[in-house]
């Protein structure tokens, strides 16, 4: 792996728009690939689906009970049934199958193909069951009383043509477009292509995302607090993130503040990324190694004919006119050009920036449109105590709970970039524009839905 030293553009403020922008001009989406089903859950299909065969296949019954004609049912009652003789069961997956002639019928089982001659199935609880009693509240296992599928069964009620028959192609005919390219296949997708008979579908494969937290402070859940240390909530925070975006998440515990160390850890972890994202180590402090790391990454021997390392990538980092997430860094790493992320340290200025910046990345990665490529936002009036305060030319996002019901949001804990528990509670994030610096109660907003 390689790349160029990184550029510091703190010089002038990014827009939000402008950063994300960026990142996602140089994000192309996965070449496709073909997977089995289960393997495709989640992906984005790449090609059009056509139904090869109707959806069902052949005309069946829809309840347990009997195949008959309408005619011979025609005025049944409990009072006066149609007595009709039993000539053999007719069960899911049957091959040869009875025919009904007049005053006959056949045990017939949900999902059992109908059989020749027969209109209309009546429910086993509007017969007798064929035992000579009164209305049967099911059927006597074929197992324990073969001779059921014989003999004869009175019928309670009539029945119209086709009732509780599933006509072949009710659901889906034959050269149907069963789902369309750009569809992301969840369970029922899944589960309309098993029954067309698909195995496999060419798709977007989900995206691999290594995410990676910078810090010698950090200690991992679980393990003993020490004088100066704290958890490392990052990289658990944001690799649930990536999963929930509809990447494969790799998590990496956190990095020592040491340039080799990040760098070794980096280079090891390209061969399984589609995508890097790091948090902390990117502003200007004296042991944010990230900048460091990045300054020097494998240089590459290799030079083109235009003086460029081939190998060679581009870091940027750049401060944004936002808050929180100011110092963002952003560019490609690795002779597969890898994009990567370097995101800020405090919880909520990453997981801010991971909503803002990363989840996007992913979803362009995945080949979603871009409908899907942001999180959806809606217009909500402020329910607060009291005005909001924000930084003039800053956009400002601050946490939220939306109450759809009413169209309102409230504020959730304060701006601190550090407030975890109060970003555990929102449900969305309240847009300031920058150039507000004070948002009254009853003001509208636009509100980042993340539920």
């Amino acid at each position: 792996m390689s790349s160029s030293a990184p550029q510091d553009t703190g010089h002038r403020l990014w827009s939000v728009d402008e950063h994300l922008a960026d990142v996602l001009s140089a994000v192309r989406p996965l070449e496709p690939i073909e997977l089995q089903l289960l393997d495709a859950q989640g992906c984005v299909l790449v090609e059009d689906v056509t139904v090869p065969v109707a959806l069902p296949p052949f005309d069946n019954s829809s309840m347990d009970g009997y195949a008959v004609r309408t005619a011979d049912v025609q005025g049944a009652s409990e009072e006066f049934p149609a007595v009709l003789t039993v000539v053999g069961d007719v069960a899911a997956g049957s091959g040869e199958l009875p025919t009904v002639g007049p005053g006959e019928a056949a045990r017939i089982m949900t999902g059992a193909p109908l059989p020749p001659g027969a209109e209309a199935v009546v429910p086993v609880e509007w017969t007798d069951g064929g035992t000579g009693g009164g209305a049967a509240a099911g059927m006597t296992p074929a197992s324990a009383a073969p001779e059921h599928a014989g003999g004869e069964v009175r019928v309670h009620r009539a029945a119209e043509a086709r009732a509780h028959v599933r006509a072949r192609g009710s659901d889906v005919q034959a050269g149907d477009l069963a789902l369309a390219a750009g569809t992301i296949l969840g369970p029922p997708q899944i589960a309309l292509l098993a029954a067309i008979g698909r195995g496999t579908v060419r798709v977007r494969p989900r995206p691999r995302v290594v995410v990676m937290s910078t810090g010698s402070e950090l200690v991992q859940p679980g393990e003993a607090l020490t004088a100066g240390t704290i958890y490392d909530s990052n990289s658990f925070a944001l690799a649930a993130a990536a999963r929930d975006a509809g990447a494969i998440a790799y998590r990496v515990g956190a990095v020592a503040d040491d340039a080799d160390t990040l760098r070794a850890t980096i280079e090891d972890q390209l061969i399984r990324a589609d995508l890097l994202v790091t948090t902390g180590g990117v502003s200007v402090g004296a042991y944010d190694v990230v900048k460091e790391a990045l300054s020097c990454v494998g240089h590459s021997d290799a030079i083109d004919g235009d003086g460029e390392d081939v190998d060679g990538g581009r870091m940027d980092f750049r401060k944004l006119a936002m808050q929180p997430g100011k110092p963002q860094g952003f560019g490609t790493i690795g002779p597969d050009h890898t994009p990567l992320l370097a995101l800020p340290g405090n919880p909520v200025s990453s997981y801010v920036s991971f909503e803002l910046f990363v989840r996007p990345a992913i979803r362009a990665l995945m080949g979603l449109p871009e409908s899907e490529v942001r999180r959806p936002s809606v217009r909500a009036v402020l329910s607060a105590d009291k005005a909001l305060g924000s930084p003039a030319g800053r956009r400002q996002f601050l946490r939220g709970t939306y109450d759809a019901e009413n169209g309102t949001v409230s504020p959730v804990g304060g701006s601190g970039s550090h407030l975890i528990a109060a970003l555990a509670h929102a449900d969305s994030l309240m847009v300031v524009p920058e150039d507000v610096t004070s948002v009254e109660p009853g003001t509208e907003l636009e509100v980042i839905l993340l539920g």
